[in-house]
């Protein structure tokens, strides 16, 4: 946006001195000065460890107009200068430029008592208003004064005034420099103006991207309405932590991670609720992983990665972090162990490679431990790999791990219970070790040493804090309900995990592998489909592949990876599901035989989840391979017929809908026989079988086995249960597909109101309902509401399920059918394109589902007038829908009424006559007199018969059907009017739901 004009009025000029920390301070303060027409200029002033602080503080006097200092707590106790210094330099300073010196202070410790002679402000714990008289009447700038603006602009938020969303991590107050590298990432992500924009921080491990991110996001965050931090090291915690968002940002959506994801990515796109945001992806290090999670909008995206592979892209700006200037070092060492001399931290950073995160490290060491510097150093320098038996790439100094066994052998040595508790801890997940649920273990389920610390609280803390305090491990609080401040979580840096983990001996990562494996298994609530439990399994399974849960042979650990891949299915989180099912599977496999019940579950979820991935032919693979498995068994086995489910799934999505069918009847009689008529196996399976029949075209036969359920779910699990709404739903939409639109619109009416009272309304049960709905509504001629419900409910299945997934092209197939007829024809035109390449992608060319969408874009050329097109298509179609399921199926039928109606438009009557004739034949013998396809192919006959010049034959078969239509329908039906009008019937094809 372009700034507003306004009028100034000619005033003093301020220089606005701050340190790095404190950006957001001084943008508001310049701001506030600009705003009543003084000039400013705002000047970075973090005095090094070098030279004279005096002359440091006198070459402020250089810069133009008077000088505000912004004073914090980073002067004068977290910075590289002692506070003895500050006292010497201000008093030399000060007092005989008094005039030039004003200053405000944030800090919350006591000051040095010669800042007094700058007579500074304290702003903490002020609102905005305040703060702003209270710097203008420091300034001798009278607080009521105002300046006409014309129009309006950005100002910088207040700083005590966090973003409407912040989850960041806790600023590290130990941050030192970086000065350079965050600038600039503030010029590139800021450069774009409102067009949003990416950069990406790359780097070796341990060289402090992470840290800057965090520095970004508080140091500039007021900048924001959204700042927000994903931890991006696994997709599956990326995706659930992103999907928080969605609630943080009050939108309306259900539990289903996708529906989540995709409406936070909508609401950032277009900027609402608010227009300003921040994202944070850290740990970004594998592109394929969480490319699909970053937003598209006007906000910005930080990556930290250790790869070039974002740059690559185009898309994405990078910046490359390297270690710490010396000068940074020595700063940041200083102020870590305030023991040391200049010298000394110089030596220790030289000694370190300036690898912030080995700096950090050393210097953590040197604060707690009373060995001299110089020796400490020596030690670094004169280490050998062989100390830890670690190998570490070239990028790395040797120093690293010959300081991380000092810090180990010296934690075994003064903290045992710290350094075992370390232990515990590398076997978690190193972004989120969860500390309360160790610390909440069963006694029994941990070793004694742990469980007589875990039972002391103070003893706890302190270990934690020891921890903190030694190796730079980061503690994360929470509040708890009794308003206790706890630590909830640890992070570890990741190479500090691995090499904690490469130190252990085999006999103790074994015993640790099982402590672990116990201590989450308690917290496994067994209850993975359950909405309540989901936040509970989101934090249990990024742990799986780091505590050996994987390759555990306790049945109640493998239970528990199946809880985990359950509850990702569950969550509609395929991807991640599928490659931790796969990973469980890759290390079963020859261990555990086939047929045991761990692996017939593992599998089954493999085919499942193969299937919801789109990847069919493989499910139908997997799928054969469990049912041969058990081929050995008797026809009711129970693990067989459960296999043999989980095939009839991978069959009907291959549109071999009579195998399917087959085979589900053949397991409803199994089930019949074995568990009863009323047993939910047998109501499932003939809820399977009643499916397959639909999709072939047995309309009536479906409807049959739908109402059977109806009856007896209502009966046993009451009217508004998730399963009785599903045969409700199922019996309407075979009612609608028979022709009997008015009953199939009253019962759907019905099942939608429970469906929305027990689901809620963005559930994917709930959308499918109210499209049924929305398509009853179009046969009984309700366009206004139909078009108004189908368009709603097309969007939001699109962000619920994704623009791709089968659902929303079956919706989005039917709303290009409608809007061809009763809307847009352009629009019409580009999303019937659209859902028919889609469907070619996801099932291939020869599906029924890609032939008849197809088809629907010849109907569309018909409107065009482009006839030749229309009727290649249409020809094409009938082909190729009669390859797919058979002459006798609806589909092909509704395919021949169209490329009837092809030929005639093209001219061809003769042949448009004898296929229409062929096709009432067929109508009558399929579908009965009345059926509107055959009251549609007796139109179209007459019709031909009318461009022959046989009137005679043409009326009848008009009046017939007319009456026929009338009986049925009414004789204002849209059907009726249509044919009375003359208008040339076609035929939608309409995907079912699979």
């Amino acid at each position: 946006m372009a700034e507003q004009a306004r009028t100034v009025i000619p005033g003093e000029h301020f220089t606005i001195s701050y340190a790095g920390f404190n950006r957001p301070w001084a943008a508001w303060i310049s701001h506030q000065l600009e705003q009543l027409g003084h000039g400013t200029t705002l000047l970075r002033w973090d005095p090094g460890a070098e030279g004279s602080l005096i002359d440091a503080l006198s070459d402020l006097l250089q810069a133009p107009g008077r000088i505000l200092l912004l004073l914090d707590n980073w002067y004068f106790r977290l910075g590289p200068r002692t506070r003895d210094e500050w006292v010497t330099a201000l008093r030399e300073v000060v007092p005989p430029n008094a005039e030039r010196f004003a200053a405000v202070s944030v800090a919350t410790e006591s000051l040095p008592s010669t800042v007094a002679a700058l007579r500074p402000v304290d702003l903490r714990e002020l609102a905005a208003a305040e703060a702003r008289r209270r710097i203008l009447r420091r300034l001798d700038i009278d607080p009521a004064a105002t300046i006409p603006v014309n129009g309006t602009e950005k100002a910088p938020r207040f700083p005590l005034d966090p973003p409407e969303i912040r989850k960041t991590p806790r600023r590290n107050d130990r941050f030192t420099g970086r000065d350079p590298v965050l600038e600039k990432l503030h010029d590139l992500l800021t450069a774009g103006g409102d067009e949003g924009a990416r950069c990406s921080l790359y780097g070796i491990s341990g060289v402090g991207k992470s840290q800057i991110a965090q520095e970004y996001a508080h140091r500039f965050g007021n900048a924001y309405d959204v700042v927000y931090w994903v931890s991006a090291s696994y997709r599956g915690t990326a995706r659930e932590q992103l999907a928080q968002l969605a609630d943080r940002l009050g939108l309306p959506v259900g539990q289903e991670i996708g529906d989540r994801i995709r409406a936070v990515h909508e609401a950032l796109r277009i900027g609402r609720p608010y227009g300003r945001w921040l994202l944070v992806f850290d740990g970004a290090d594998y592109m394929d992983q969480v490319e699909d999670l970053i937003p598209e909008g006007r906000g910005h995206v930080l990556l930290t990665t250790l790869t070039r592979d974002w740059s690559a892209t185009g898309r994405t700006q990078e910046i490359e972090v390297l270690p710490f200037l010396r000068e940074e070092s020595v700063a940041y060492a200083l102020r870590r162990a305030p023991r040391l001399t200049s010298g000394e931290a110089n030596d220790l950073a030289d000694a370190v490679e300036d690898l912030p995160l080995l700096l950090a490290q050393t210097a953590a060491w040197l604060d707690t431990n009373p060995m001299p510097a110089r020796e400490y150093v020596a030690l670094i320098r004169r280490g050998e790999p062989s100390q830890v038996g670690i190998g570490i790439g070239e990028n790395y100094p040797m120093s690293f791990q010959t300081s991380w066994s000092i810090t180990l052998n010296t934690l075994r040595d003064r903290t045992p219970e710290a350094a075992e508790l370390l232990k515990v801890l590398a076997f978690f997940s190193p972004d989120a070790i969860p500390v309360r649920l160790i610390q909440s273990a069963r006694a029994r389920d941990l070793p004694e040493h742990l469980a007589t610390l875990a039972a002391d609280p103070i003893g706890w803390h302190t270990a934690l804090r020891r921890l903190s305090e030694a190796t730079a491990v980061r503690l994360d609080y929470e509040t708890t309900s009794g308003q206790e401040t706890v630590v909830d979580t640890v992070q570890m840096h990741k190479l500090y995990h691995g090499f904690l983990r490469n130190d252990l001996s085999e006999d103790e990562r074994d015993k640790l592998s099982v402590t672990t494996c116990r201590i989450l298994v308690r917290a496994d609530p067994r209850r993975p489909t359950e909405p309540g439990e989901w936040h509970r399994y989101a934090e249990l399974f990024p742990h799986l592949k780091h505590s050996g849960a994987l390759e555990s042979t306790d049945e109640d650990v493998q239970d528990l990876v199946l809880n985990c891949i359950n509850y990702l299915r569950t969550r509609g989180e395929y991807r991640t599901g599928l490659a931790l099912c796969e990973q469980a599977l890759a290390r079963w496999r020859g261990r555990i035989p086939p047929t045991r019940r761990i692996m017939l579950i593992a599998t089954l979820q493999h085919t499942n989840l193969l299937r919801r991935s789109g990847r069919y032919r493989e499910a139908e693979a997997v799928g054969r391979s469990v049912v041969h498995a058990f081929s050995d068994r008797a026809p009711d086995d129970p693990d067989l017929l459960t296999a043999r489910n989980a095939l009839g799934g991978a069959l009907l999505a291959l549109a071999r809908f009579r195998e399917a069918r087959e085979l589900y009847d053949d397991m409803h009689r199994q089930y019949q026989r074995t568990v009863g008529a009323e047993s939910p196996r047998t109501l499932q399976a003939r809820e399977n079988l009643g499916l397959a029949l639909g999709l072939l075209g047995r309309y009536e036969d479906a409807l049959e086995a739908h109402d059977e359920n109806v009856v007896v779910r209502t009966r046993l699990y009451r009217a508004d249960n998730p399963d009785t709404l599903r045969s409700g739903l199922s019996s309407a939409w075979m009612l609608r597909l028979l022709g009997r639109y008015a009953e199939a619109m009253s019962k759907q009416e019905l099942n939608l109101r429970l469906h929305r009272q027990r689901l809620g309304a963005n559930n994917p049960e709930t959308l499918r309902a109210e499209h049924n709905l929305a398509l009853c509504m179009r046969r009984q001629g309700e366009l206004s509401g139909a078009e108004q419900l189908m368009s709603s409910v097309v969007a939001r299945c699109a962000q619920v399920q994704g623009p791709r997934h089968p659902e929303t092209l079956m919706m989005q197939a039917d709303f290009a059918t409608f809007t061809r007829e009763h809307g847009n024809l352009d629009q019409s035109r580009e999303l019937s394109g659209t859902v028919a390449e889609r469907y070619r992608d996801l099932v291939g060319e020869d599906h029924p589902y890609a032939i008849g969408t197809r088809g629907n874009t010849g109907l569309v050329l018909w409107e065009y007038g482009e006839r030749e097109a229309a009727l290649d298509i249409a020809e094409r179609a009938l082909v190729g829908m009669r390859r797919a399921v058979g002459e006798d199926h609806p589909w092909a039928l509704g395919c021949a009424l169209n490329a009837s109606g092809a030929r005639h438009l093209a001219g061809n009557e003769e042949d448009a006559l004898e296929l229409s004739r062929h096709n009432l034949r067929q109508a009558v013998r399929i579908m009965g007199d009345t059926h509107p396809l055959t009251l549609s192919s007796k139109a179209a006959l007459a019709d031909d018969l009318r461009s022959l010049r046989r009137a005679e034959e043409a009326g009848k078969l008009e009046r017939e059907a007319l009456q026929q239509l009338t009986d049925t329908l009414g004789a204002q039906h849209p059907h009726t009017m249509s044919v009375r009008r003359r208008e040339r019937p076609y035929w939608d094809f309409e995907p079912q739901p699979i």
